[in-house]
């Protein structure tokens, strides 16, 4: 399984329409071509939604295959990341069913959204099932909670230790959904004594989105960065696109320039 990317762009995510930004690309055609953006822009991966007529968040296996079909014949290797978020829709069984379905190189899953009323055998033949198809997982991490939840179900076999993703985000539940460098210590600091090996990175919504990764860096984490978490550059003017963002922290990292 591939490492997580260092830089990842986040495009749409499950909830934004055109009318929140003209740039969110809610078709294949769109995210494809958002991709070629912000790989020239300086990211090397991909989390994307898929999305119905009506822009609305779908865990369809057939439009994700076609994604990552066109993603491909553009970027053979960038790293593309579908995503099972339920947005109070769908069941942990259909969002296991969505990555059976669509055998992807890579997919982020919620930690406390799959476990949800699920028994731990269950779980784990998901988990080793997906593990052994060459699935990587990312485990998505929103409180300390889900980063015990994880560790133990890891401790108990029923994630996979090897190969072992996660994704810390900062400010979904925050007021104002804002979030800011400090507040990425204490859930860093825990994923990293619980499980030093994992492969990990962080997405931060609101303004402070740079700076939170910026942050993450200087702790060896990964970015994720994009409209699904923030709109709004550093000096406060709204991007105009996912590439743009992208452009931004490349140039705050000097290890990142050319």
């Amino acid at each position: 399984m591939r490492p997580l990317p260092k830089i990842m762009v986040a495009p749409n995510g499950a909830r934004l329409t055109t009318k929140d930004h003209s740039a969110v690309p809610v078709t294949i055609a769109k995210t494809v071509a958002c991709a070629v953006a912000c790989k020239e822009a300086g990211a090397d991966g991909i989390h994307a939604h898929v999305r119905d007529a009506g822009q609305q968040h779908v865990l369809d296996a057939g439009a994700y295959r076609e994604l990552i079909a066109e993603t491909k014949l553009k970027l053979p290797d960038f790293y593309v990341q579908i995503t099972t978020e339920a947005v109070g829709r769908y069941t942990p069984e259909e969002q296991r069913q969505l990555v059976a379905d669509v055998e992807a190189e890579a997919v982020s899953i919620a930690v406390r959204e799959m476990i949800a009323g699920q028994d731990d055998k269950v779980l784990r033949r998901f988990y080793h099932d997906t593990h052994a198809a060459g699935t990587a997982v990312q485990h998505i991490l929103y409180d300390a909670g889900d980063v015990h939840k994880l560790a133990d179900m890891v401790s108990e076999g029923i994630v996979p230790s090897d190969h072992l993703q996660a994704l810390i985000v900062l400010g979904r539940y925050a007021p104002g959904q804002r979030s800011t460098p400090s507040d990425l210590g204490k859930p860093a600091n825990l994923l990293l004594s619980l499980l030093p090996y994992v492969d990990w990175a962080v997405c931060a919504f609101g303004a402070e989105e740079t700076d939170c990764l910026l942050a993450a860096r200087k702790m060896g984490g990964k970015a994720r960065i994009g409209f699904e978490n923030n709109r709004i550059n550093r000096d406060l003017t709204c991007a105009k696109d996912n590439a743009e963002r992208v452009r931004e922290l490349v140039a705050s990292l000097p290890e990142e320039k050319a």
